[in-house]
């Protein structure tokens, strides 16, 4: 279970918690005393997490313009 730590402490003292966090542990932040987030140490991205998201970005469909349209009447139509 994670050590909880009031959102004021956590505001004051992040210096130090991220070093902890860094050391392996977690935190749970409270409000009131209701928990509402967690700071735990991230996760180093892998080689095989990268490789995954190049596959699934390449599965993407590719935007087709539909005929008779270009995408400079998009933009000036205010699509993104």
């Amino acid at each position: 279970m994670h050590q909880e730590i009031g959102s004021y402490d956590a505001k004051t003292r992040l210096p130090e918690l991220l070093r902890e966090i860094a050391a392996g542990r977690a935190f749970t932040i409270t409000l009131r005393g209701k928990p509402v987030a967690d700071l735990v140490p991230s996760k180093p991205i892998g080689r095989s997490d990268r490789r995954a998201a190049i596959a699934a970005m390449r599965a993407l469909p590719k935007l087709r313009v539909p005929i008779g349209q270009s995408v400079r009447a998009w933009v000036s139509e205010g699509r993104k």
